[in-house]
């Protein structure tokens, strides 16, 4: 029942470093903005977000990754999964100052759908005003691959267990960025109760 309105700002100054994590589970509604300005030269900074939404939750995320100074870097992965009937969005930029040469710009949305009525929308974007860069971005949407679950099944592993096996693995590369323990099993925790109410959801 919380409707969550945060916007969040990091400014890394020169050969600075920071890593920042975010995780989404709760609330009925979230709009957050998330920015980090790399203002000094050889800043670097790696965004990585966890989402899994159930019933009618909506998460809204908004990420700002601007390269103010030369030699700077930014990383971003988000990954999500959803159920039932619930929505998320993520949109993100990568700005580039002019002048801000030799940045290093990276980001990646990946959603993982389980429900029919569930939803995510997707939408990277780039501004780039300098000259010498490497900046890419990417999206995905889609649903568990059958061929995966055919393999897990075909050697014993029963359906609703190749599903959950395939989710872990799917958020495992966010769960390796979280250097705290107590946090990544919390989120471990999280994916496996939100599939237990998938499984209930598909009548198992």
């Amino acid at each position: 029942h919380v409707w969550n309105f945060t916007h969040e700002r990091a400014l890394v100054d020169r050969d600075g470093n920071l890593d920042w994590i975010f995780g989404a589970i709760g609330s009925h509604l979230t709009k957050n903005f998330s920015e980090i300005n790399l203002v000094g030269e050889g800043s670097t900074g790696k965004m990585s977000g966890f989402y899994f939404t159930d019933h009618d939750q909506h998460l809204d995320h908004d990420t700002q990754q601007n390269h103010l100074a030369p030699h700077t870097t930014s990383d971003l992965l988000f990954k999500g999964a959803l159920i039932q009937e619930s929505r998320s969005v993520w949109q993100g930029m990568i700005y580039v100052a002019p002048g801000a040469q030799k940045t290093d710009g990276y980001q990646a949305n990946r959603n993982l759908v389980l429900s029919p009525k569930a939803r995510a929308d997707s939408i990277p974007g780039l501004e780039i005003l300098a000259d010498d860069v490497r900046c890419t971005h990417g999206a995905t949407v889609g649903k568990i691959d059958e061929d995966q679950i055919f393999y897990l099944v075909s050697r014993g592993i029963p359906r609703p267990l190749a599903e959950r096996l395939i989710v872990e693995g799917f958020f495992d590369p966010i769960m390796q960025r979280i250097p705290f323990e107590g946090v990544r099993q919390r989120f471990q925790r999280t994916i496996a109760e939100k599939m237990r109410v998938f499984d209930e959801q598909m009548g198992r």
